[in-house]
């Protein structure tokens, strides 16, 4: 069977679709990336790996984070060739991004200390931890590096000269 994993218990949960989370990809935190302004994360994500231009306008319009992710869900709706080696990258830039732009994320990311993060989502094993916490986590993992990379920063604004 499974062991019991204290880091796992003792980290930082969030779920990606929470809007009134700071750390999701769904918060009202409009982000302004590559010469357009994004109503959420999940917005951008969701129109760089669409396939299909018409697709692409229909997330730009949708009302939510949740809209703009159920526009580019369904399986039949192919996304953009080679989008899986591109997501993390794209999700990277645009949280960067939010960061950058608003101190109240960076300080929500910055208490988290150095403890885990972890998107929550029993169904995502991609981004999240999946049902059985054997997720790839990736959304809590570009968080942390995030976290290492504003750390780091920091440090050498501090440093004397």
């Amino acid at each position: 069977m499974f062991e019991h994993d204290l880091t796992l218990e003792k980290a930082y949960h969030f779920a990606r679709f929470d809007g009134d989370h700071l750390l999701s990809t769904a918060s009202d935190h409009p982000i302004l990336l590559e010469a357009q302004t994004w109503r959420t994360v999940e917005h951008y994500y969701q129109a760089h790996i669409a396939g299909s231009p018409k697709w692409v306008a229909a997330i730009v319009d949708a009302k939510s984070a949740k809209d703009a992710y159920a526009i580019n869900k369904p399986w039949y709706r192919f996304h953009k060739k080679g989008w899986r080696s591109e997501r993390r990258v794209l999700m990277t830039r645009a949280l960067y991004t939010k960061v950058q732009m608003y101190p109240e994320v960076l300080q929500a990311l910055m208490e988290t200390e150095e403890l885990m993060v972890i998107e929550t989502s029993a169904y995502d094993h991609y981004w999240g931890i999946g049902r059985d916490q054997r997720g790839d986590n990736m959304l809590g993992k570009i968080w942390m590096d995030i976290r290492r990379k504003m750390t780091e920063k920091n440090s050498e604004s501090q440093a004397p000269s």
